[in-house]
């Protein structure tokens, strides 16, 4: 074997060391850092690199003494442990962050100083289920050998020193109400921790969120200032943003966002993982229009998720990124006085070391208003009553109060007419602008723009790589109400759809969208997405029997259901009873997917049933409860059996109904009491046999 002499071991040397480089690029060196990442929650809960996890250093560096932790799915409870932490500061001088539960460790607790204050805002997902930000905290509080940094158990009281606050947001038409706040309070108190006032309830499901947060916040602040000597001051505005426009940069600058999410976005190159922070651009492979009316819209969309490595099982949501639409946006900077400045860079700062700018900067008002924020949402009392002083004149000032202070006034004036906050300026000044607004108030008062999530209506036994969504397109309108509710994702599909079906130029309802997206990164036709994952599931052995109850687009997830059992009763494999429960208002209008289930029953025979009720076709009107009541012996013969028992839809009326009625039907059937037969019914749920995939 011939000798190796020096210059050939310095030339492997170098070439291994070059192929260790090229392979660990993008891994261990050259790695992407995004500099908007910090204010966004990393996937899968990592801690963010170079940031300590420890709260209490954090309190300590920041010279802080109150700390709002947020548990939030959809933005909500994030924006309300924003409003507390304000408000805490510009009332009572506490020096307050706000933080993300994922963020931190919390083992050590029992070291939170005396004389500082905790918050948390937490909202219960699902069917009484954590947060995916608070999954980690929810288990460690909850955990049955808890330890702390100190050593001391459960029994020791480790958490004597802890004052804290709660509050919870949660929808009544749910088993598991408020659950996270319940059982979190439950578990500070029993580790010796000291709540402040009461724990409060929000309800989604009645509708009263923010008037139950209203209600709640007085008597909390009371007991706080109490307890903590605190004294409360008149309430100056203090901006947490700065806003410095940057008239040098053209707004088409490479370095200069106009909706993108992200560095890579920025950049023009995708790259996952795709999470709730980081969308995939996917293409729409087909859309098509299921009802048969002019006046009425349900689009039916494959959305191809090729490449991207993001994948989903039957039963799954997706998320879809919309845009505002552009009708709104002009709204919104003219009655700010910024139409004239919408193209104009601005960098965004905050200007405490704890704030998280929303969105990345530099960027432009127009970007800021069409992208990032929820512009077409209700109007808070709360934030109301902040922009008041800012008002343009005397009289207009003193409605804006009115309005924060009344709450039954602020119901009939601005509630029950559906506007956004735009509206409600345009009509209070009759267009006059509101100049005197500080732009760092609209970031901190307004949502930040949230995707919405569609129940999947495919298989992914099927089609694993193209995910199907059935909506209904959103039109509200409600007698004297001067604007009509255009749902804003469904809209913004909907004109998706039209471009796609050659329309050069879609503008449903004259809503006029950005569906190129920031420089025309969508077009193609392409929807920024991502995946959730959900519990609503079939059996694992397809011959266990299934009942599903879907009227309207509540039975999307169900043709995921049907698609997969017929493809597996094809390819041999032994398949339970199937039946489900339809309903829709006319067969010739809006019975969806109507041939689709033909060709479902020819694969599945037998063992497929379908049950349809048409409520406007007849001298009657018959929904899906009356077809439950009319097949009562079918269904209770199939949960004998321990058949699964499958809801999506309307929470409020169409399942809590189902809900009641699936108790009496299996009292009668079965010889025992009501009370009887609602416990069945419980236990159905607490074992995943009743599962509910629902809305309000």
């Amino acid at each position: 074997m011939a000798q190796l002499d020096t210059l050939d071991i310095i030339v492997l040397a170098a070439l291994l060391v070059g192929t260790i480089a090229y392979f660990t690029k993008g891994t261990y060196w050259a790695v992407y850092g995004d500099p908007y990442g910090n204010s966004l929650a990393t996937s899968n809960g990592a801690a963010k690199a170079g940031k300590s996890r420890n709260i209490l250093e954090k309190l300590d560096e920041s010279d802080k003494n109150c700390v709002v932790f947020y548990g939030s799915q959809t933005g909500t409870a994030e924006d309300y442990a924003s409003r507390i932490a304000k408000e805490g500061h510009s009332r009572f001088g506490l020096n307050t962050m706000v933080a993300d539960l994922e963020d931190y460790d919390f083992d050590n607790l029992d070291q939170f100083p005396d004389d500082k204050l905790a918050v948390f805002v937490l909202a219960t997902y699902g069917e009484g289920e954590p947060t995916d930000n608070a999954v980690e905290f929810y288990e460690f509080i909850n955990s049955d050998d808890i330890s702390f940094s100190e050593g001391a158990s459960a029994e020791d009281k480790p958490l004597a020193n802890l004052k804290y606050v709660a509050f919870g947001l949660g929808n009544n038409t749910y088993e598991h109400y408020n659950s996270m706040v319940r059982n979190v309070d439950k578990a500070l108190t029993k580790l010796g921790g000291t709540r402040l006032g009461a724990a409060g309830e929000g309800d989604d499901g009645a509708g009263t969120m923010e008037e139950d947060f209203l209600a709640w916040k007085e008597p909390m602040w009371t007991a706080v200032a109490e307890t903590l000597g605190l004294e409360e001051r008149e309430a100056v505005y203090e901006p947490v943003f700065s806003i410095t426009e940057k008239p040098e940069l053209d707004a088409e600058a490479d370095e200069v966002y106009l909706g993108e999410p992200n560095k890579n976005h920025l950049e023009g190159s995708q790259k996952g993982p795709f999470n709730a922070n980081n969308p995939f651009i996917a293409p729409i492979t087909e859309s098509t229009e299921l009802f048969t009316v002019k006046d009425r819209n349900c689009l039916h969309m494959d959305i191809s998720i090729a490449g991207s490595n993001l994948s989903y099982t039957t039963g799954d949501h997706i998320a879809i990124w919309p845009n505002n639409p552009g009708k709104e946006v002009d709204r919104f900077l003219s009655i700010l006085g910024l139409a004239s400045k919408r193209n104009t860079v601005v960098a965004v700062k905050g200007l405490d070391p704890t704030a998280k700018v929303p969105f990345p900067s530099p960027t432009t008002y127009d970007a800021i208003a069409r992208f990032h924020m929820e512009i077409c949402a209700p109007v808070s009392r709360q934030l109301v009553s902040a922009i008041a002083q800012f008002a343009p004149n005397d009289d207009v000032k003193a409605e804006m109060a009115k309005l924060g202070s009344d709450k039954d006034y602020f119901h009939a004036k601005v509630t029950e007419r559906n506007l956004n906050l735009a509206q409600l300026f345009d009509i209070l000044t009759k267009g006059e602008p509101w100049t005197q607004i500080p732009f760092s108030l609209m970031i901190e008062g307004l949502l930040k723009l949230q995707p919405r999530y569609y129940s999947i209506s495919s298989s992914s036994l099927v089609q694993k790589d193209k995910i199907s969504i059935t909506a209904v397109v959103e039109s509200i309108s409600k007698p004297g109400a001067p604007h009509i509710l255009k749902g804003v994702t469904t809209n913004y599909l909907l004109a998706l759809k039209q471009k796609q079906h050659g329309d050069p130029d879609p503008d449903p309802h004259g809503l006029n969208y950005a569906i190129t997206g920031p420089r025309n990164k969508y077009d193609g036709v392409h929807v920024p997405v991502h995946v959730r994952h959900s519990n609503f599931k079939l059996p694992s052995d397809p011959s266990k029997p299934i009942v599903m109850v879907g009227p309207g687009t509540g039975v999307a997830p169900f043709r995921g259901f049907v698609q997969e059992r017929a493809a597996q009763a094809k390819a041999g494999q032994k398949v339970g009873k199937t039946i489900l429960f339809f309903g829709c208002r006319r067969k010739q209008e809006d019975y969806i997917y109507a041939e689709e289930w033909e060709q479902y029953k020819n694969d599945l025979g037998d063992s497929f049933e379908m049950h349809t009720a048409f409520s406007r076709d007849g001298p009657d009107k018959v929904y899906v409860q009356h077809l439950i009541e009319k097949h009562a012996d079918d269904v209770n013969k199939l949960l004998d059996q321990k058949a699964y028992f499958y809801v999506c839809g309307d929470a409020a009326n169409m399942a809590h109904d189902v809900n009641n009625l699936l108790g009496k039907l299996i009292a009668s059937h079965r010889n025992v009491s009501a009370e009887k037969g609602k416990e069945i019914v419980k236990a159905m749920k607490a074992s995943n046999q009743y599962q509910e995939d629902v809305w309000s």
